[in-house]
């Protein structure tokens, strides 16, 4: 029976229920972290095989002759360009392959195109009046907080299943000059795990921006993190973009962050051949190489392309059974109730949950009294502003399995627990 449908007797019973069953759960002192999407102590107890790749008897020259030890090959060793080309379905030459982090990445791309300008553009971003960008949300915090630090305006557009509603992203881009950019992750989006159709990769790569130094910032970080064996799929954005000679308006980000140690992974930046050359010039006055041998260390661990997408179905076997216990935990004790929406994701980090209106701040707050820390309410959203309150991001992967089960008990019991107070 929905909440919605109950009488105030009933619905004061249901919450006297759920009081006391949270007020149990709140006495078993429980200390459970769900708050980041971390890989667990499984996944990476398997990425150990990597650190035994070189010894002191090893031969740390690449294919080209370099001896990745020393200084040399700002853009990255030609292995290792050519492993995440073959990933992501691009030209090795569009690649440059950085430090462990594609967020460090990110980062100094907005700060690239804030004090220098951008390829083709007119003059640095901070010589305009205000810079803007689009933020599909429910989104990626960490997205938001880099355009926050540089006082960029931040503009909501509405997320759904085919990705952001591009009939706004469209009107947007083409009427005004001061938008420079859009955060995407195209595939498992953060949080609501969709993937954008075809359609919608098609209109971003036909984009016709007002903005000359307009940039798409293109984070496919869970390009190869499937749950399911029929997993989705991404049209090549530079692909569509080279029928509109839109090429130079795309950057794509990349690491294997949550592949094989998150602070000591492989990242890279991937753009046209233009961006390239713009942002290697740039690149030279801020460091003289990345680390070469972590390159190599990935590149002979994995062999290919081919090696690494066999790997993550490791990753697949570990995580997929902590995403069903999500799904099904949510179907069996709030399902019939009417209170709380969900997806379910075929790849990712993240099952993302809608609750009443009015309700996410108190069922995270209720969660972190009982001994779970739950990502923040509002993070989803520019400046931490869900404008219903509603939005929950729920990250599986860290926890044991039976960790998991506990902390997802107490989710639902806080969940009810909101909602008939609120009803109330």
């Amino acid at each position: 029976m929905k909440l919605s449908e109950m009488n105030k007797e009933q619905l004061q019973k249901f919450k006297n229920d759920a009081q006391a069953q949270y007020d149990s759960f709140k006495a078993q002192g429980l200390k459970l972290d769900m708050s980041r999407g971390k890989p667990c102590k499984a996944q990476l107890d398997m990425s150990m095989p990597i650190l035994d790749v070189f010894d002191s008897s090893s031969d740390l020259t690449d294919r080209d002759g370099v001896d990745v030890r020393n200084y040399g090959f700002l853009t990255g060793i030609t292995e290792a360009k050519e492993l995440f080309a073959d990933i992501l379905g691009i030209k090795p030459s569009m690649v440059i392959v950085g430090g462990n982090s594609s967020l460090n990445l990110m980062y100094d791309a907005v700060a690239r195109a804030y004090t220098f300008g951008v390829y083709g553009g007119s003059k640095p971003w901070c010589q305009n009046e205000k810079v803007k960008f689009l933020c599909p949300v429910p989104g990626y915090d960490r997205h938001f907080g880099v355009t926050q630090t540089f006082g960029i305006e931040m503009i909501n557009v509405p997320m759904g299943p085919e990705g952001p509603d591009m009939d706004m992203v469209e009107k947007l881009v083409q009427s005004d000059p001061l938008i420079k950019g859009i955060w995407c992750v195209p595939m498992y989006s953060n949080p609501d795990g969709y993937t954008y159709s075809d359609e919608t990769v098609r209109r971003f790569a036909a984009l016709k921006p007002a903005a000359d130094d307009f940039r798409i910032f293109w984070d496919n970080a869970y390009c190869i993190h499937h749950l399911k064996k029929d997993h989705d799929s991404l049209l090549n954005i530079f692909d569509e973009a080279a029928k509109y000679g839109n090429e130079d308006m795309i950057y794509e980000f990349a690491s294997t962050s949550k592949i094989t140690f998150p602070g000591a992974g492989v990242a890279v930046i991937c753009a046209s051949e233009n961006n390239i050359k713009f942002t290697e010039k740039l690149l030279a006055m801020q460091n003289i190489s990345y680390d070469k041998v972590n390159q190599l260390r990935h590149v002979r661990y994995f062999g290919n392309a081919d090696g690494l997408r066999k790997y993550m179905d490791k990753h697949m076997a570990i995580l997929a059974p902590k995403f069903d216990l999500v799904v099904d935990t949510l179907a069996r004790e709030l399902g019939d109730l009417g209170i709380l929406t969900w997806n379910v994701p075929k790849g990712g980090y993240f099952v993302s949950v809608y609750t009443p209106e009015g309700c996410a701040k108190e069922v995270v707050r209720l969660c972190k009294e009982a001994g779970v820390v739950l990502t923040g309410a509002g993070a989803t959203y520019p400046y931490g502003n869900d404008p219903t309150d509603s939005n929950i991001r729920l990250s599986p992967s860290f926890p044991t399995l039976d960790d998991l089960a506990k902390a997802l008990e107490l989710f639902c019991i806080s969940v009810k627990l909101a909602a008939a107070n609120k009803l109330l």
